[in-house]
């Protein structure tokens, strides 16, 4: 899936013995990144790097401002994908959990790394929350799905 440069990819894994083996993912830094329960964050866009997401521990939404309009995108460590975010695109983050998220950003770096990168930017609207629950609930149907079959 891509929406203006936004890709979205499964993993792919590889069993030996009883651990099993994530596609790796290239990166020049990788930072561990906490999404506190309850989390509706501003918006962010960073103009020297590609973030490259993948949750490890809980679920959030992922938000997108493409085109003047929100996108969200649910991610759960039941579903692993991670999720390229290239430079320009504007994102935040909702957790709708009790309990924190927590995400590896495998971060590309295009150039030496820009202050504004990580100043939080107002939102130009509100977030419609009811349909990045809904995008939620759908990605818990999608895993309930995988897990019966």
């Amino acid at each position: 899936m891509s929406m203006r440069g936004i890709e979205i990819r499964q993993l792919e894994s590889i069993k030996g013995g009883m651990v099993e083996f994530f596609t790796p993912q290239a990166s020049h830094e990788t930072m561990l990144v906490q999404i506190p329960a309850g989390a509706i964050d501003e918006l962010f866009v960073h103009k020297s790097q590609t973030d490259q997401l993948l949750v490890v521990r809980g679920q959030f939404v992922l938000v997108t401002l493409v085109n003047k309009k929100y996108q969200y995108i649910a991610l759960s460590e039941d579903n692993p994908a991670v999720v390229k975010i290239p430079p320009g695109v504007m994102h935040g983050a909702i957790n709708f959990s009790s309990e924190p998220c927590f995400i590896v950003n495998a971060v590309l770096r295009h150039r030496a790394t820009q202050q504004q990168d990580y100043i939080p930017r107002r939102r130009p609207f509100p977030y419609d929350l009811a349909a990045a629950e809904a995008a939620l609930r759908e990605l818990e149907v999608t895993n309930r799905i995988k897990i019966f079959y």
